[in-house]
């Protein structure tokens, strides 16, 4: 059966958002063959995500029990999307499905991410186009892909991360614990030669915003969560920045997206600033300040890693892939 216009423009733009969204270099992304799902990618990086979705627009609620029950039974995807008109019957056919699988699948649904079209969305519309791909994309970057490609990180993650009154060594510990594991307190502090009282300090903060994760509530074998390596990854486009080699005219405008939804404007930071310990010169009150300090002082330190932004090199089928765009 032909789909509509509708139909085939929001099942485009989602792949549309997530590729754009890879153009951060935070991860890299591969259109997926549509088999059984109305589009599907995979998110790559050190680990492999596959997203997977569905769209209704023209059954009115009909179509809701099958299109959950493909997202929800297929076990290797770590994010089921599904696109639907606003519509009171779908709304209400969708709540009585959902509550079905609380009994049976309620594991499945942590997975899944709904995402709500107004019913007058006309795709013949230009204007009407444009504000459906806007507002999906707001929520498909701050709904799915924080959570799924950068694992839970939010605007007040970022901020108590900045907050650290020891600029460049909660990323310093970050690097270490990711290269090195971590054992006590006393081997760490010599590695990183800094006090054990401060460095004991920075771990567990890092432990209570989630960047850290350990088998024991009272510490003990540290490890890097997901939104600690995203706050990795960041940090490492924000000094690219800081040199002055994020992209072109050093600017990348999809990384930029996503950095402000996480509360970093850091556009708004000249490069020029003063940012080292006894030379800053910044406004201890802006969280993307303070963070560009952090990332400023590690680099100065010599004590992070830093992780390269993640590419590749596309196959001729993937270019293909990324060149189509929602009519």
């Amino acid at each position: 059966m032909a789909q509509s216009a509708e139909h085939d423009f929001l099942s485009q733009a989602a792949l549309k958002i997530m590729e754009s969204a890879s153009r951060s270099q935070l991860f890299g992304y591969t259109e997926g063959q549509r088999k059984r799902f109305d589009f599907s990618c995979d998110l790559k990086k050190d680990w492999s995500k596959v997203v997977a979705g569905q769209t209704l627009w023209k059954h009115g609620g009909d179509g809701i029990d099958k299109d959950l029950r493909t997202l929800l039974h297929e076990e290797d995807i770590a994010a089921a999307v599904y696109i639907a008109r606003h519509e009171s019957r779908s709304r209400a056919r969708f709540a009585e499905v959902t509550q079905d699988y609380l009994k049976t699948m309620r594991a499945s649904l942590t997975r899944l991410r709904v995402f709500w079209v107004p019913t007058d969305f006309d795709a013949d519309d230009e204007q009407a186009r444009e504000a459906v791909y806007n507002s999906l994309r707001e929520e498909i970057t701050k709904d799915l892909l924080l959570q799924v490609a950068l694992g839970g990180l939010t605007q007040r993650d970022v901020t108590r991360f900045a907050s650290s009154r020891r600029p460049g060594l909660p990323l310093g510990i970050l690097s270490y614990v990711k290269e090195h594991g971590y054992r006590n307190h006393r081997s760490a502090a010599k590695d990183l030669a800094v006090d054990p009282n401060a460095l004991r300090l920075e771990i567990e903060r890092l432990f209570l915003i989630g960047f850290l994760a350990s088998d024991s509530l009272q510490g003990g074998l540290y490890g890097v969560t997901d939104s600690g390596n995203a706050m990795l990854d960041i940090c490492s486009r924000l000094r690219a920045y800081l040199n002055g080699s994020l992209g072109k005219d050093n600017a990348n405008a999809d990384f930029e997206y996503i950095c402000r939804l996480l509360g970093i404007d850091y556009p708004s930071i000249p490069i020029t600033t003063s940012l080292l310990i006894g030379e800053a010169d910044i406004d201890i009150q802006v969280p993307t300040a303070l963070l560009l300090q952090h990332v400023a002082q590690a680099e100065a330190d010599g004590s992070v890693n830093w992780p390269d932004p993640y590419f590749r090199l596309p196959a001729s089928a993937d270019l293909a892939a990324s060149n189509r765009s929602p009519h």
